[in-house]
């Protein structure tokens, strides 16, 4: 890296990250072979090429493409060319992006950078991991200042569709939390000088893919940080604004998307010239490790991002330090508004700055104009993802009288059909387990409560025959508003309808909640498309879309849902300080 110039060496790092995120199982020298998987997404179920920054000039008449594949590691294959559009030239970039980091692949680990272990130390343990995953991401121990160091103590993590116990993870005190602040702390005046211009396998495939898109996404977007100067009203004087990194960031973290989560997070952190402290959730500690491992491997200096996982029984002694020690500037957490209250006070004592993404009670809405086949396939899509398990998945759907019946009919009809339940790793599986037995219960007690009180159960309604976690995919009918599942988010596999006769109803039922995470609706009426558009009180909103989560796009909510925004070209700002400076005598 001798004589390079600082704004290569950051992007450098930060796209050999992107690169070993997307191909982390291939060793130093390693050949690659590839196929449309590696480059694809099948979120909405068909083939989306890779969105890169690169906007290519959109031809006159571009056809619509068509799947292709290619090799990015075989220099003789022939890139796709189905057409000219926009799609299509991404994939292209891409291909070639990847192929020439597989060319390169032997000189990812340059003399001097990659940290080495301490001698004789050892790894923690993992057990009933895929075959093929590469033993360098199964790390255990935690990662501070550029090294994996063990505690005295540590914590289990469970299979949560066996309950087989996975390995042991450090648990880590406050000590450790300290520690981990003071080494970002350090490497924090380093780094802000380097200018910048459970589920399903398919599911855990794609999310990390998500992930690699945010460290795509923000390292391009790092060069982008744009100052200004301001003409003042005195002529020999000129106004300046700065936009500097805010320094250390206390990063907190759910389970539901172990990877996506902490990318979105520290992509736009380590762009903006921050360094970082993560503390996963208890449950999927594993892939904070293997990011800390795939970030070493890519070259991030030391002390730049650091893991910190620990027990149940401690993270409220390490979040308390996370958010209240004065080398700390930055607070993001993505987790429930109780938890975020909490965070809030701790950090109102030294007025840090917070980003929190928190919890949602997302209404989905089917008018009676809408196309109701188009507001099943995406009730589906937004409710059963991740089991349920999402914050933004829909808690309540409320569909208008003329067409409630034939929605509740096709929407049972669907469920019956495309949903399996299983365990992850089984082929075919679209439905996982959910994450522990509280909130199986949790699923349970929405369902006994509701049926309690009128409603009827469509399908599902009960815990699923393979026991443990997992729990049927349950559609409740004849539901009211006083039900819990309609009041409390319920975070499972529980779809219940109400039925509403009016607009100003069903607005009025979607606005009730103290959350505004996302919100959903179908129709074909544009003038009422623009009035529930502007009326829903809630930060993202899918109009006859079930998923709206992008990278290019805000991500975050109103009301107690949260502060601030994710992804997109905003979501750098949250780790950056505007400085004005006045520039007089001139």
């Amino acid at each position: 890296m001798t004589g390079e110039h600082p704004t290569l060496r950051k992007v450098t790092c930060v796209h050999k990250f992107i690169f070993l995120g997307i191909f982390p199982f291939a060793g130093p020298g390693e050949g690659l072979t590839g196929s449309t998987d590696h480059f694809t997404s099948s979120e909405r179920g068909r083939s989306q090429c890779l969105r890169l920054p690169a906007r290519p000039r959109r031809p006159a008449r571009p056809r619509r493409c068509a799947p292709a594949s290619c090799d990015p590691c075989d220099p003789a294959a022939r890139l796709p060319v189905p057409c000219q559009c926009r799609r299509c030239c991404r994939a292209m970039a891409t291909c070639f992006l990847l192929r020439n980091f597989c060319a390169a692949r032997p000189a990812l680990r340059p003399p001097g950078r990659l940290l080495r272990e301490p001698a004789g130390a050892q790894r923690r343990s993992y057990v009933g991991g895929p075959a093929d995953l590469h033993a360098d991401l199964l790390r255990g121990d935690s990662f501070v200042g550029g090294r994996w160091l063990p505690t005295p103590a540590t914590f289990p993590v469970y299979d949560p569709a066996s309950g087989a116990k996975l390995g042991t993870v450090a648990d880590c005190g406050v000590p450790e939390a300290r520690a981990a602040v003071r080494a970002a702390y350090d490497a924090f005046s380093s780094w802000k000088e380097i200018s910048v211009k459970g589920k399903p396998l398919k599911e855990a495939q794609g999310e990390i893919l998500y992930s690699a898109f945010f460290l795509e996404w923000f390292s391009e977007e790092a060069r982008r940080v744009y100052g200004d100067i301001i003409y003042t009203s005195a002529k020999d004087k000129r106004g300046l604004v700065l936009k500097q990194p805010v320094g250390v960031a206390s990063i907190i973290t759910p389970w539901n998307f172990p990877s996506a989560m902490i990318t979105r997070k520290v992509g736009a952190a380590l762009a903006a010239g921050c360094t970082v402290v993560v503390k996963p959730a208890e449950d999927t500690p594993y892939s904070a490790l293997a990011l800390a491992q795939l970030a070493n491997q890519a070259g991030i200096p030391p002390g730049v991002y650091n893991v910190i996982p620990c027990s149940r029984t401690k993270a409220k002694e390490v979040g308390e330090v996370l958010c209240t020690d004065p080398l700390v500037s930055k607070i993001s957490f993505t987790g429930s508004t109780a938890t975020g209250k909490i965070l809030l006070h701790h950090a109102a004592n030294s007025v840090k700055r917070v980003s929190m993404e928190l919890g949602g009670l997302a209404p989905f809405i089917v008018f009676d104009s809408a196309n109701v086949d188009q507001a099943v396939a995406g009730a589906m899509a937004s409710k059963f993802r991740n089991a349920g398990q999402t914050c933004v998945c829909s808690n309540r759907f409320l569909v208008q009288r003329g067409i409630h019946d034939s929605f509740v009919t096709k929407f049972a009809e669907a469920m019956k059909k495309s949903l399996r339940v299983g365990n992850g790793f089984e082929e075919g599986t679209t439905q996982g387990p959910l994450i522990n037995e509280k909130a199986v219960e949790k699923v349970e007690k929405h369902v006994n409560d509701a049926v309690a009180k009128g409603a009827t159960v469509v399908t599902g309604g009960k815990r699923h025959q393979s026991g443990g976690n997992f729990f049927e995919p349950t559609l409740l009918s004849n539901v009211t508003r006083d039900m819990l599942c309609i009041t409390e988010e319920t975070f499972g596999p529980l779809a219940p309808v109400i039925k509403f006769d009016k607009e100003e109803e069903a607005v009025a039922i979607a606005n009730a909640a103290d959350v505004g995470l996302a919100g959903y609706f179908y129709s074909q009426d544009p003038a009422q498309i623009w009035r529930v558009a502007e009326q829903l009180e809630v930060g993202m909103v899918g109009v006859n879309e079930g998923l709206i989560s992008s990278v290019e796009c805000p991500f975050g909510g109103v009301k107690q849902s949260g502060l601030g925004r994710e992804g997109s070209k905003y979501g750098i700002d949250e780790y950056l300080e505007v400085k004005y400076v006045c520039y007089g005598g001139l």
